[in-house]
């Protein structure tokens, strides 16, 4: 009887422990107010990406942050010869070819790459369609956002994403530099026919919808151009200044970014503006300040990709390859690749950058290709 007695003793003293343990712990937590960590969209392949870092020279290194806009002579021995990371295709790289052709000439690339190459395309749909433009590759051009959505809203926007998706991958393309997700809505704009034409929350819902569409599809897509092209012009033939308040620009343009961070974008854009609230000198492609509110604000961790630094709001900076390395992205586009690669061998010989900071940058991109199963 005493045993009996005994034994019920210890359990109803675990019982209490037990439930006092269960109902102090949230609590405690609650009053220490503990963050819980996020995991990194690419951090189970860091590991392998960091092994097949240290197989690699440093020219292959400083190659492989290059995202080059295809050549029109030669693009296969260049690729052999430097090995890009990847190679950047435009309407004249489909002109007139069949499926066959276009799927051939990628396979050439990738056969001469000793790492899977990044196979970009800005496919957004009505006046930007560097494929679909080809009636060989698809009967008709993808249309814009905004008539997808004017014809029947986010199920006709993810019907499209799907399709594009499944075209691209057919024809040998791993990522698309798009959607647009600036918010523009007045026509005057040089960005609104490129965008969705609606307000901060119905844009951010565009962002969410494609982002989470395209997951599993084999095609990555690109949110562009952070940290939003607002009313700008044209930076592809000079400098565009924006000088909307850092308030207005997180209350309305930041929003689809944030959107689509939430759901798991694997890439973003940066554009030329100088958003001088954020930085009055430098452009956002170039800018430490504005990767930062990416990084640090807005907790991106995936590829920060520049706009192409060949463009015309570039073409007075010094040395702008030596700033993208320094304002921390993950990959340079580029129409001029030798240059590139002399500029940032320079840059490395002059102690500007180290190499610590392209291996950074090339882990991420090996991460990512490992998450993609590229490699």
């Amino acid at each position: 009887m005493k045993k009996i007695i005994l034994g019920l003793v210890l359990i109803s003293i675990v019982l209490v422990s037990t439930v006092t343990f269960i109902i102090k712990k949230p609590m405690n937590q609650i009053e220490e107010n503990i963050p819980i960590p996020k995991k990194e969209l690419f951090e189970d392949y860091y590991e392998l990406g960091e092994q097949k870092l240290k197989t690699m020279t440093l020219d292959e290194k400083i190659s492989q942050i290059l995202l080059v806009r295809v050549p029109q002579k030669n693009a296969e021995e260049l690729i052999s010869k430097y090995q890009f990371g990847g190679y950047l295709f435009f309407e004249r790289d489909f002109k007139n070819l069949t499926k066959e052709e276009v799927i051939n000439k990628v396979n050439s690339f990738q056969s001469v790459s000793k790492i899977p190459i990044l196979t970009a395309v800005d496919e957004e749909g009505g006046t930007v369609v560097r494929i679909s433009s080809n009636k060989n590759l698809r009967s008709s051009p993808f249309l814009s956002p905004r008539n997808l959505y004017e014809e029947g809203g986010m199920e006709l926007i993810k019907k499209d994403t799907i399709e594009k998706s499944e075209l691209l991958k057919e024809l040998g393309m791993n990522l698309n530099l798009a959607p647009v997700v600036d918010v523009t809505t007045n026509e005057s704009d040089y960005m609104y026919k490129r965008s969705i034409g609606l307000n901060a929350t119905e844009t951010a819902l565009f962002a969410k919808t494609v982002i989470e569409t395209s997951k599993g599809l084999g095609v990555s897509y690109t949110l562009k151009h952070f940290p939003g092209y607002g009313n700008n012009v044209d930076t592809h033939n000079g400098i565009s200044k924006d000088d909307r308040s850092l308030e207005n620009i997180k209350e309305v343009d930041l929003k689809p970014f944030e959107s689509g961070i939430e759901v798991g974008v694997e890439a973003i854009l940066i554009s030329h503006n100088i958003v001088t609230s954020i930085d009055e000198e430098n452009p956002a492609s170039l800018s430490k300040k504005v990767h930062d509110l990416l990084r640090e604000d807005l907790n991106f961790s995936g590829i920060i990709i520049t706009d192409d630094l060949s463009m015309g709001a570039i073409t007075n900076i010094e040395t702008p390859f030596i700033k993208a390395i320094q304002s921390e992205n993950d990959i340079i586009i580029t129409s001029e690749p030798e240059k590139t690669i002399e500029e940032i061998k320079k840059g490395l010989e002059e102690k500007k950058i180290t190499e610590e900071e392209i291996d950074n940058m090339v882990k991420k991109i090996l991460s990512w290709k490992y998450y993609k199963k590229l490699l």
